[in-house]
């Protein structure tokens, strides 16, 4: 077990960017930076021993500089969309940074990304873990409160990985963050992830506008092509003319995840049958957004991906566990609001498994 510190670039006007590389004995490798918090690399086996790298990135901190699509990156103070990127909190009206057309998403144009963290190596000799922390001045962003945040990724024994996230405010402040890696099972070169089957934990969605803004009702799944409560390919109904389809150019979708609220459960089981890997992700949170890459060529931004690699259209997906979007302007979704004495507290675990030929 080892981590090793490399360089990974400058960023005029961010700074000297690390990569931290956490290898384990079977050779699987779990690959950070600094720049953003950032979720780089995983290079994990196949049912036949071959590894590859099965997180989309980029092979400097340039890259990442570069594009727009938060690729594996830890976004906040609260990821996803804030309509208008307006809110109101105790009386007071609260204007956020624009980036998505009307609205906010993933905290900004700079958010949580676009920045350096403080690093610190730990974690035990068959763990190792990389800790970022930060504070997230009053009004960055347009945020109020003084925010303290401390994500650290820990390379488990079997090769899954925990990402645990605490933050605590000396202000009243909207807080939802969380890691927005895109994943192809097949390889981070893979071209497609029409051929990866997904299910979801999950009974109902959350319906949203054609700004991507959830309308504030919760819907069942069954009858519709966001039913994945029973395994399903992604390419199979992806096509269809549901308007949530047609908004997203494809899935872009939160659902509801059941079980307890703040204990760790399954939330989304994604497989490759080629490879035979497969990945389930759990979550203590109460949402898992579903995004099928459908901006991916437009979000790289002319930034080649890791080894010189296209990532094209559909060619990856995200499975981004978070509290519901919008929240902080919709009074029937749960608060996620953060006070002054409390600890926001959140944990999502990626567990890689191998099917028989």
């Amino acid at each position: 077990m080892s981590v090793t510190t490399t360089p990974f670039g400058t960023v005029p006007g961010i700074g000297a960017a690390s990569l931290f590389t956490l290898r384990l004995k079977s050779g699987a490798t779990l690959t950070l930076t600094d720049l953003g918090a950032t979720w780089v690399g995983w290079s994990v086996p196949d049912r036949d021993g071959r590894f590859a790298d099965i997180v989309q990135g980029f092979d400097d901190a340039a890259g990442y500089a570069r594009q727009t699509g938060s690729f594996g990156a830890t976004c906040g103070r609260v990821i996803n969309r804030i309509a208008g990127g307006k809110f109101r909190l105790d009386g007071k009206d609260y204007s956020l940074a624009v980036n998505n057309g009307p609205n906010h998403l993933h905290g900004g144009p700079a958010g949580f990304s676009r920045r350096l963290w403080k690093a610190e190596i730990g974690g035990t000799p068959e763990a190792p873990a990389v800790a970022f922390s930060r504070r997230s001045a009053d009004g960055e962003e347009g945020y109020p409160g003084n925010l303290d945040i401390t994500v650290t990724y820990t390379f488990e024994s079997d090769a899954s990985v925990r990402i645990d996230y605490r933050a605590t405010t000396d202000a009243a402040t909207p807080v939802n963050i969380a890691n927005h890696a895109y994943f192809n099972l097949g390889g981070h070169d893979h071209d497609t992830i029409l051929d990866h089957t997904l299910k979801i934990f999950g009974k109902h969605y959350l319906p949203a506008d054609e700004n991507s803004i959830p309308t504030g009702e919760i819907v069942p799944v069954a009858g519709t092509p966001l039913d994945f409560r029973e395994p399903r390919l992604i390419g199979e109904r992806i096509g269809d003319s549901h308007d949530q389809l047609r908004f997203g150019r494809g899935y872009d979708q939160s659902f509801v995840v059941g079980g307890t609220p703040g204990e760790l459960r399954p939330a989304a089981e994604l497989s490759h049958p080629k490879s035979g890997r497969i990945l389930l992700v759990e979550t203590t949170e109460p949402d898992i957004h579903l995004y099928s890459g459908n901006w991916n060529v437009e979000c790289v931004n002319g930034a080649p991906g890791k080894g010189g690699a296209t990532y094209g259209f559909r060619s990856s997906v995200c499975l981004e566990a978070q509290k519901f979007p919008d929240a902080v302007n919709q009074p029937a979704f749960p608060t996620i609001v953060l006070r002054p004495g409390e600890t926001y507290r959140t944990t999502t675990v990626h567990r890689l498994r191998l099917a028989k030929a």
